[in-house]
């Protein structure tokens, strides 16, 4: 009976809110900046200088807004403090924009559920570690900006020191830079990797020095499933800021999906050592400790996530997990339900709760769960196997066969379920089907399979 571990895979840097709801009370905001060019300006360095005034200024309104209508009001934050985390939840469109030679126009709104931005606002304070990478992001555009203002001065005073005219297209670039980052997180959210890769991309190419967009195009890759690429830019961010437990915990997930488990835990530990708070690395490594068998310590690791982050559903999936494979069911029962209860669309707590029923034969209940799971996750190959192996222990052959046929169409290299299937056609009395699919589930590593084959003297190969 096949139970489903979860990974916890967020791991870019900032934080945004999903998708707009068209039932949700959105409020829009619109901010207009014009800027005017010094002789030094071109219309890239102007762009970018009136976009970061823009930014700031809708950012500032929306602070307001949810400090005055909503219950950010009680969060006993500033409104600075505020605005600093809004900028990691929503993004600013721009709508309009002009240049003509000497003034860069340009018109810009922000539009989210306010109820829903202080909802995200709540779970960000309590983040010791992405506050602090929001901080840290926040601060880098404040930098650019000032250094952009200070040798401004500077060249109005010698404009022909072309050392300094290289300086301010380098802190244009570093503005820049973060905008292309901000554009990458956008693209991030809605799941459109390939553009969120070529938007770091362009941050890097403008500064190769911000070890955040390493670890977040890092994160995109593992996404993609490039997980040799994932480890070479989680490397990159290492070397350029060895204190980031982002990047090290990125770089475990990458290793652990090439199954290099003892790096991936070395990864983990890193970045629990630098963030003894960070709740997903623990869940991670328990996953890993559960990859080696070694399920008490798992369970230990598990254990610290939810003490961390009470309402982590995966980690208590994870757990639950966990004991069933030291066969304590009872255990496993209440964390599949907890799981369950924190996020009712968890199609993996789901389908391991039915396995559980499966166990204390308990085959309808479990039929039910995996029925569950299934309308949640229509592709899920493992629940359809399990459901059949329900059915099955109930004796209603055909409709476990139509389960496996299910899971086999869905991954058709799916070895328990061909080897299921052969036995249920036995018990149907079609010999010729079963052997038919038990050589298949042998051809794929069955070891059950090759061993019921050579009982009946049958060759496999």
């Amino acid at each position: 009976m096949k139970k489903t571990y979860l990974m916890s895979c967020t791991i870019f840097i900032l934080i945004t809110i999903g998708p707009i709801n068209s039932r949700a009370e959105n409020k829009t905001f619109i901010k207009e900046y014009t800027y005017m060019a010094s002789d030094i300006d071109s219309k890239v360095s102007s762009r970018a200088i009136a976009l970061e005034q823009v930014k700031r200024a809708l950012l500032e309104q929306l602070g307001t807004y949810l400090v005055s209508e909503t219950e950010v009001k009680n969060f006993q934050m500033t409104k600075d403090q505020i605005t600093t985390l809004t900028a990691g939840i929503v993004s600013a469109e721009v709508i309009d924009e002009k240049w003509d030679g000497r003034t860069y126009y340009l018109k810009a709104k922000i539009t989210a559920d306010p109820k829903e931005v202080a909802k995200s606002v709540d779970a960000l304070r309590n983040d010791v570690q992405k506050t602090k990478e929001l901080e840290n992001s926040k601060k880098k555009a404040e930098e650019a900006m000032r250094e952009v203002e200070r040798l401004k001065k500077e060249l109005e005073l010698v404009k022909g020191d072309t050392r300094k005219q290289d300086d301010y297209a380098n802190a244009i670039k570093d503005l820049s830079a973060v905008d292309w980052f901000d554009k990458g997180l956008v693209f991030q959210k809605s799941n459109n990797l390939e553009n969120a890769i070529d938007a770091y991309t362009k941050a890097i190419e403008l500064n190769p020095k911000i070890a955040e967009v390493y670890n977040n195009r890092g994160a995109a890759y593992v996404e993609l499933v490039n997980n040799q690429q994932a480890i070479k830019d989680f490397n990159k961010s290492i070397e350029l800021n060895p204190q980031l437990a982002a990047a090290y915990y990125g770089r475990g997930i990458a290793y652990a999906n090439l199954g290099n488990y003892q790096q991936a835990i070395n990864d983990y530990n890193k970045a629990i050592e630098l963030n003894p708070s960070f709740a997903e690395a623990y869940n991670n490594r328990g996953y890993v400790y559960s990859g080696l068998e070694n399920h008490l310590q798992a369970i230990n690791d598990f254990n610290k996530a939810t003490e961390l982050n009470p309402s982590f559903a995966e980690a208590y999936n994870n757990r639950g997990v966990a004991y069933s494979d030291l066969g304590n069911n009872q255990q496993a029962m209440k964390d599949f339900n907890k799981a369950i209860k924190l996020n009712p669309k968890n199609a993996d707590a789901y389908n391991n709760r039915g396995s559980v029923y499966n166990d204390l034969e308990n085959h309808l209940q479990a039929i039910n769960d995996f029925s569950k799971a299934i309308k949640l996750n229509p592709k899920y190959a493992v629940a359809y196997g399990n459901r059949g192996i329900s059915y099955h222990k109930l004796r209603n052959y055909q409709k476990a066969i139509n389960d496996y046929d299910e899971a086999i169409e869905l991954n058709p290299q799916y070895a328990d379920a061909y080897y299921n299937r052969g036995i249920a056609y036995g018990a149907l009395g079609n010999n010729n089907m079963a052997i038919q699919n038990l050589k298949i589930a042998a051809a794929y590593g069955s070891e059950k399979a090759k061993n019921f084959l050579r009982s009946m003297g049958i060759d496999w190969q």
